[in-house]
């Protein structure tokens, strides 16, 4: 049984574009061996409410899909490993 969910990633922008895109990539690659890419909505460059490691802008990106209820625990340890990412959160719809 597969169930819908919702990431939202802050990548940093340190690194330049580039960086941001090859690791969005990554993600959605990885989503969709474990389960169904249902959208990836890019909301750009936003100002962030703190500064998180001295950077005070980031790269939002909301990825939706569907997947077995084991996948998203491990979505979100390898993106918190990740270099790169600033912050992420996975929920349930």
């Amino acid at each position: 049984m597969s169930t819908s969910y919702e990431a939202m990633v802050v990548f940093s922008i340190a690194k330049g574009e580039e960086a941001y895109k090859e690791l969005l990539t990554k993600f959605t690659a990885l989503v969709e061996q474990n389960g169904t890419l249902e959208g990836v909505d890019e909301w750009g460059k936003r100002r962030l409410a703190y500064p998180i490691n001295d950077e005070p802008e980031g790269i939002y990106v909301l990825i939706n899909f569907t997947s077995g209820p084991d996948f998203p625990a491990e979505f979100e340890r390898i993106v918190g490993i990740t270099d790169g990412v600033l912050r992420s959160l996975v929920i349930k719809k």
